[in-house]
């Protein structure tokens, strides 16, 4: 399956613990990630931000990206989110998810100690040769403490074959014009910040990554489709209508709010894995209110 399958609504699932036993919830994982694919969006993304994958174990990870790619059942394209500090275990990782079937991995490279360009090119380019699917640069500083510039995005791209597609995650809508540029619009880009997603539809984004479906997936697939159709004005309606529940996710952290917004809907997904607190009662109120009046 070719990059090109990856465009429109990339859904991140959540990974479900018990609430006793604190392990992976495989039943309540293949049930929340077979709503997503009833919805209608166009491909799934475990083990990212979301799916909690900085506090799984190896093995715990391992079971979550078998539960996901079993379950999506090749009806999606899937993409699985690898980061680790290692490079080491990302190429573990990697080739574990290709095993399992995966269509592409998403590499979000962290670090203790402050990489530099030409680690983080090797970072890539040392997965990029022990797998044999494509490779999505993944940039998001929030989380991995790692900023890459879109020069070095642009050269990872054009030096890497693996390395075919790019989620850019900062919220700076330059940076997307900017790798739009570098390549004369040849690198398919993605956007990974919710409050960005209208602004990089139309600034030429192949597709949005977002945990956003998990509550409100019908709004973040017609917002899509209003875009793919130049219904530029109906576009800007779907987004400000979904953007209060957009900016709360993003705000109170995805894990904990998008558990507890699927709670909310009679999903017993758990809490979040220590040391993220689930979302606090008061903060529960809001969401319920801002899907109420997001869903009407």
């Amino acid at each position: 399956m070719s990059e090109q399958k990856f465009k429109g609504i990339i859904a991140y699932p959540i990974t479900p613990f018990h609430p006793v036993e604190g392990g992976i919830d495989v039943g309540m994982l293949s049930q929340s990630i077979e709503r997503l694919v009833g919805s209608g969006v166009h491909a799934i993304a475990p083990l990212g931000s979301t799916g909690e994958s900085a506090y799984l174990s190896d093995d715990e990870w391992d079971r979550a990206a078998e539960a996901s790619i079993k379950q999506v059942a090749r009806r999606v394209p899937v993409v699985v989110g690898i980061s680790d500090l290692t490079t080491r275990n990302a190429i573990r990782r990697a080739k574990f998810a290709e095993a399992q079937g995966a269509d592409a991995v998403m590499v979000l490279p962290i670090s203790y100690w402050k990489l530099s360009e030409q680690e983080i090119f090797e970072h890539y380019a040392a997965i990029g040769k022990a797998v044999g699917i494509p490779i999505m640069v993944y940039n998001n500083p929030a989380t991995s403490g790692i900023d890459m510039s879109p020069l070095l995005i642009s050269r990872l791209v054009k030096e890497i074959d693996a390395v075919t597609m790019v989620k850019e995650s900062t919220g700076d809508i330059q940076r997307m014009h900017k790798l739009h540029q570098l390549s004369n619009g040849e690198i398919p880009f993605y956007n990974g910040s919710n409050p960005l997603a209208l602004e990089a539809f139309v600034a030429g984004a192949a597709g949005w990554c977002t945990a956003a479906p998990n509550l409100i997936p019908t709004l973040t697939i017609d917002l899509y489709n209003a875009v793919a159709t130049g219904e530029l004005d109906r576009a800007r309606r779907l987004f400000y209508r979904q953007l209060p529940v957009l900016e709360f996710i993003l705000k109170g952290g995805l894990p904990t709010t998008i558990k507890a917004g699927l709670q909310l809907d009679g999903l017993d997904v758990g809490i979040p894995r220590a040391p993220l607190a689930p979302l606090a009662q008061e903060e529960r109120e809001m969401l319920t209110k801002l899907l109420q009046e997001a869903r009407r």
